[in-house]
């Protein structure tokens, strides 16, 4: 058994990141739809004069405001992580090492006699 006693705070900030605002960008096409809609169904102008360009801001500010919540919040949970582990001891995983494929060797040519 291999135990993970901390974690890189700065490397999970930069992956949960990363992920995170990936999946900010599974919203981008509503947010545009909604925009569009908004746009086309707006009768009354001087009630909310922007609504088709506030979908499209949405949309844009979606995966920035997802990554940058995701790096907030992995750098909280590594850290917390960390803490955690020093009382109990971390996580224990058990790795099996895979083994490399077999690669047969070229046959080679055996020299001609002279």
């Amino acid at each position: 058994m291999h135990v993970v006693k901390s974690v890189g705070v700065m490397s999970a900030a930069k992956i949960m990141g990363l992920v995170y605002g990936c999946l900010g960008l599974i919203f981008v096409p509503f947010l545009l739809i909604a925009g569009l809609a908004g746009f086309l169904a707006g009768n009354d102008k001087a009630a909310f004069p922007f609504a088709g360009v506030a979908g499209v801001v949405f949309a844009i500010l979606a995966p920035l405001i997802y990554g940058a919540m995701g790096f907030v919040f992995g750098a909280i949970s590594a850290l917390i992580y960390n803490l955690v582990a020093k009382w109990v001891g971390g996580l224990e995983l058990e790795v099996t090492l895979k083994a490399p494929p077999f690669v047969a060797a070229s046959p080679s040519a055996p020299t001609p006699g002279i």
